[in-house]
């Protein structure tokens, strides 16, 4: 089981993240932690890994200060770690669409983590047929983080998506190309139940 840390280094010689850096790092690997100590639980109960993919980020000096000029925050520690609450992100894939509440269930159930928000657009959808389930936590009451948890059909689908830049550049087929994102997320969320539902089957087999 792997597990890809992904943390980028800034060239500004003062960080906007003032001292915290080993606080936010030691805090990404904490969390990281404990998400793998519960895939390890969950992988015994189930007989199958629930988790494909499990990346982690420390927002980069340079999209954490654009951020502050986006929001109108000055671009100080305090904006970075107080104001704005995904200077820690986490993205978790799973196989199967059950496993994604588990997840977010044993993992608010930790002592050391609260939740601060959370917005389900798997059961609430975005109009662009986008699909994850977004959490906010704080850990320590300290430092925040934001967690994404996701099936692997939802993932790929936000990335094709992203890549598909080209849509908002051409006019009148805009419409008619959102449709069809739509169409093809709707699709997959089909896909995601079906196997869910293949996979409750087996489980009751056994």
């Amino acid at each position: 089981m792997n597990t890809i840390n992904k943390t980028t280094k800034s060239n500004d010689t003062v960080s906007i993240y003032g001292t915290s850096r080993p606080l936010l790092e030691e805090t990404m690997q904490m969390v990281l932690g404990e998400i793998t100590k519960i895939r390890n639980e969950m992988a015994k109960e189930l007989g199958m890994d629930p988790i494909e993919h499990l990346l982690g980020r420390i927002k980069s000096e340079e999209s954490m200060r654009e951020k502050c000029r986006r929001k109108g925050l000055p671009e100080t520690p305090e904006s970075a770690l107080e104001k704005i609450h995904d200077a820690i992100g986490l993205r978790v894939v799973c196989a199967f669409l059950d496993d994604v509440y588990t997840i977010r269930d044993r993992l608010l159930a930790l002592p050391r983590i609260r939740l601060v928000e959370e917005k389900d657009y798997i059961r609430h959808v975005k109009p662009n047929g986008y699909r994850s389930f977004h959490m906010i936590i704080i850990v320590d009451e300290k430092i925040y983080a934001e967690i994404q948890l996701r099936t692997i059909s939802m993932d790929t689908w936000a990335a094709l998506e992203h890549h598909l830049k080209y849509k908002k550049e051409i006019g009148g087929s805009t419409a008619l190309i959102s449709a069809e994102l739509k169409r093809c997320a709707d699709e997959l969320a089909s896909t995601d139940s079906s196997m869910q539902t293949l996979r409750d089957m087996i489980q009751e087999l056994h």
